[in-house]
């Protein structure tokens, strides 16, 4: 699991769920799209932007035909609803991706290293 680098992306991520999006990588779901499409593959990737990158996809169109994609982008804006499978711990997902945010946030901290927020200088 890769946790966003941009500083704006982890903070909108942080406060909102796509952190459960963002958790379920490498996960068979199925998106549904606002032109009554859906598509049913393994999620690669989220942005902070709800952009969703889907592998080996099942992509149904609006008239019900069914085609097979290796890869399939879908711009946050078309999204309808993402769906949860139900193997996953919804509670557990977002702890450990919030963790993983927080270890990005405050990498190297203890050892004097680079810090993303600098301290106020007094």
């Amino acid at each position: 699991m890769e946790v966003t680098h941009s500083i704006r992306e982890r903070t909108i991520a942080e406060n909102s769920l796509l952190v459960l999006l963002q958790g379920l990588q490498g996960h068979v779901t199925t998106v549904e799209l606002r032109e009554e499409s859906t598509a049913r593959g393994r999620l690669l990737n989220v942005d902070a932007f709800m952009n969703i990158r889907l592998a080996d996809v099942d992509f149904r169109d609006r008239r019900g035909r069914l085609h097979r994609l290796t890869d399939l982008f879908v711009t946050g804006r078309n999204v309808r609803y993402v769906q949860i499978p139900e193997q996953v711990d919804i509670i557990d997902t977002i702890e450990r991706q919030l963790r993983k945010i927080h270890r990005v946030r405050s990498f190297a901290s203890e050892h004097g290293g680079r810090r993303e927020f600098a301290k106020k200088k007094s």
